[in-house]
């Protein structure tokens, strides 16, 4: 995410949220005035509203200010996901050290530690160098033991929200997304995919270049904002990740893919070795080419996935965002693509 302007306080931070804030800042010496917010608006954010609160500093010469992030919930996002559970999830990975410490909590949002890190852009998910080290951190973060049953999310995720789409959608955009299809094309892939995989974990299920941090010393990774992560197949998880490489959201057209860039096999390779490589043992190369062809497979559930996201988001999301545009995005290469990656046997239900 980016900063943008500068935006008047009043307008944007809930009373609750402001008495919180200042209080924190009150904890803090080197802090002129706690009521003096300098609030910016942050880009790239679909989900929610964030923004980064700085104070002044009692020492103009010091070049970190004091910084926190608020994050007010998006209207109507709940039907993505359970908000109390995605709390538990934000906490769990705080206390690993693998994202920002939970300052606060009001009715709409709550208050995150700053990351003293660059959030990627597009162009980094493309640099071999970057790509490798993202790589070795989904693999750490996969074998975490996260809160919560060990049960996969996906297919009941995608069975839900293709009923709420249903309920949300226009006639003639139930027909236009062939939105009656999904449910057996949801079981078609669940046939075709689920028995067959290497790996379940903790997964973050929208490792899009936004949610991505780097500390430009240390090159360490975080993985920021948990709203979709639980357990599931990590060949789902690195499938998403490959479909982001040909997304930038800081265009014009911040709805619009480019498939031209999505990795080529070279690519996709070198990535999962590296992931494979950072267990601690060697591969066979045997294991690499299973990881690749099912890693292929499931762009197919991301597709669905991010495309029903798409037309439930138009529905019940404020965010200034073409999200019916994006679903088509998403939608147009699961239908391309399905005869290929399945089979023509195996992609359609007997």
């Amino acid at each position: 995410m980016e900063n943008s302007k500068s935006v008047n306080k009043e307008d944007v931070i809930p009373e609750e949220a402001k008495v919180k804030l200042k209080k924190l800042a009150s904890e803090w010496d080197d802090i002129v005035d706690p009521n003096a917010l300098d609030v910016f608006r942050l880009k790239g954010a679909m989900t929610n509203e964030v923004y980064q609160i700085k104070w002044p500093s009692r020492n103009p010469e010091q070049q970190r200010s004091r910084k926190v992030l608020v994050r007010i919930y998006g209207k109507g996002v709940d039907v993505f996901f359970d908000r109390q559970n995605e709390i538990k999830i934000f906490e769990f990975m705080s206390k690993q050290g693998q994202g920002p410490r939970l300052l606060g909590r009001f009715q709409s949002g709550r208050i995150e530690e700053f990351i003293r890190a660059r959030t990627l852009s597009a162009p980094d998910l493309r640099d071999p160098e970057i790509s490798s080290l993202i790589a070795a951190k989904m693999r750490e973060f996969h074998v975490l033991d996260m809160p919560g049953p060990k049960t996969v999310i996906l297919w009941d995720r995608l069975q839900n929200w293709l009923n709420v789409a249903k309920g949300l959608a226009s006639t003639e955009e139930a027909k236009d997304f062939r939105l009656d299809l999904l449910k057996d094309e949801i079981v078609l892939l669940e046939r075709n995919l689920a028995g067959n995989h290497l790996s379940m974990g903790c997964c973050h299920n929208d490792l899009q270049y936004g949610n991505i941090m780097m500390d430009e010393e240390t090159r360490s990774i975080t993985f920021i904002d948990y709203e979709y992560a639980g357990y599931n197949h990590v060949a789902f998880d690195i499938a998403n990740h490959f479909c982001e490489m040909v997304a930038d959201y800081h265009t014009e057209t911040p709805h619009i893919m480019d498939f031209r860039k999505y990795p080529d096999l070279e690519e996709r390779k070198r990535f999962l070795s590296t992931y494979l490589f950072s267990s601690g043992r060697s591969p066979s190369e045997q294991e690499l080419e299973k990881l690749v062809q099912e890693v292929e497979k499931y762009t197919l559930a991301s597709h669905l996935f991010w495309g029903l996201w798409g037309i439930i988001s138009h529905h019940v999301n404020k965010i200034d965002f073409d999200y019916l545009g994006y679903a088509r995005q998403r939608f147009q290469p699961y239908w391309s693509k399905k005869s290929e990656l399945l089979g023509s046997s195996d992609s359609k239900l007997i």
